[in-house]
Formats: C-alpha cells, sequence, structure tokens
C-alpha cells in the first residue's frame, strides 16, 4: 500500500510540473505563463479545486500514447 501512495504522490508530482524545464523556459522566453502560473495569478489561493488531475489522453498511433498532455497553454 505505501508504495502505490508513493506512487500516486509521484504522479500528482508530474502532473503539478509543466513539462521539462527546458519547455518552460522557451515558454516563459515567449512573454508567456504556465497555465499553471495563469491559474494562480487569476484566481484566490484555495478558491481552485482541480479535477481529473491525472487524467490521460486516449489517443494512440504516431507516438501520441507514450505522452502525455502538459498545461502550458
Amino acid at each position: 500500500m505505501t508504495q502505490r501512495l508513493e506512487e500516486l504522490a509521484e504522479r500528482r508530482e508530474q502532473a503539478r510540473n509543466a513539462g521539462s524545464p527546458r519547455a518552460v523556459e522557451k515558454h516563459h522566453a515567449k512573454g508567456k505563463m504556465t497555465a499553471r502560473e495563469r491559474l494562480d495569478y487569476l484566481l484566490d489561493d484555495g478558491s481552485f479545486q482541480e479535477l481529473d488531475m491525472l487524467a490521460r489522453h486516449r489517443a494512440h498511433g504516431m507516438g501520441l500514447e507514450d505522452n502525455r498532455p502538459t498545461p502550458t497553454g
């Protein structure tokens, strides 16, 4: 059970990250914020409840099944 909880915590942390640090840097270099940064900027602390944080897309083909969507906007 402990291992499964650790895996869940790891998946949540991955979902909170907006992709690789390089991707975030490129986004910032364009003067943009990530989706999570925009949410933090626009909403009051504690007023946003995220649903389906761990949802995965169901696309298959051309390697899409190996990728997960990232909230870089």
